[in-house]
């Protein structure tokens, strides 16, 4: 017989594992909290790997919410989302039952992989899947953004390193594309390599001959999110059972919107 694979460690009861009420009314498998130190895939990024935790529903929904208001470019349905290290693909889930016209989950480490494809499996068996929904596992710098308008989602997934190779693929891989590509970035720990990128490109811009114009960041939105009181009382449990007390949670997750436009 083949022994049971092992869980990732913070994903066993005896590491203070306690299900969110997200995954007790879906029936998915999101909860845990798995530290960086233990996504180890092979990977040369392994290291800059921050934690494996599930967004609050209620944030991600304000933060789309949030991101509609600012008058997109194109309508939601000719978008594209794509979850950067989607972990067990909480983010994928939510967003599958929105009108995008595909949901993508980037994820590098290939048990998380496993969890959110049957995770995915389980949404639309349910019914709940209302677009095309994928899980694709690589490296999120080399990830090929699909054709037409992306809006890519961020909850944290790695440190300055990584995220500066990661936003300058992006500018590569949309430099062409003005106004396709909008990031949505929850719990925004490295908001400051966004930031010295768009100082890099205003001064490129003052440099530039008059009436030459490219491509740049801007930011919309820079903020809280609050959590709903059923998130904030769940998180706030979860993590206060966690045995080493290294994460703790907040009222609310700090967050921006940016668009890459003309």
């Amino acid at each position: 017989m083949t022994p049971p694979a092992r869980l990732l460690p913070g994903l066993a009861k005896k590491d203070g594992f306690l299900s969110h009420p997200f995954d007790e009314a879906h029936g998915v498998r999101t909860s845990g909290l798995v530290a960086g130190r233990h996504l180890k895939s092979g990977h040369a990024h392994d290291r800059h790997a921050t934690a494996y935790y599930g967004v609050a529903p209620s944030v991600f929904h304000a933060q789309l919410n949030r991101w509609r208001k600012t008058r997109p470019a194109t309508p939601i349905e000719q978008t594209t989302f794509v979850d950067i290290g989607a972990g067990m693909g909480r983010a994928v889930l939510l967003a599958a039952e929105l009108p995008f016209r595909n949901v993508i989950g980037v994820e590098l480490h290939p048990a998380l992989v496993r969890i959110a494809r049957r995770n995915l499996a389980i949404w639309r068996t349910a019914g709940r899947e209302h677009v095309s929904a994928r899980i694709v596992e690589c490296d999120a710098v080399d990830f090929a953004f699909p054709s037409g308008p992306c809006v890519a989602f961020l909850f944290n997934p790695f440190g300055s390193v990584v995220m500066r190779r990661w936003l300058r693929a992006m500018l590569r891989t949309f430099a062409d594309r003005p106004g396709e590509l909008d990031i949505l970035y929850v719990n925004n720990e490295q908001e400051g390599v966004f930031e010295v990128q768009r100082s890099l490109q205003m001064r490129n811009r003052k440099r530039a001959e008059s009436g030459s114009v490219s491509p740049s960041l801007v930011r919309l939105f820079l903020g809280p999110i609050k959590r709903s009181r059923a998130d904030r009382e769940a998180d706030t449990r979860i993590l206060a059972n966690q045995p080493d007390g290294e994460y703790a949670s907040a009222p609310h997750e700090d967050c921006s919107i940016w668009r890459w436009m003309a």
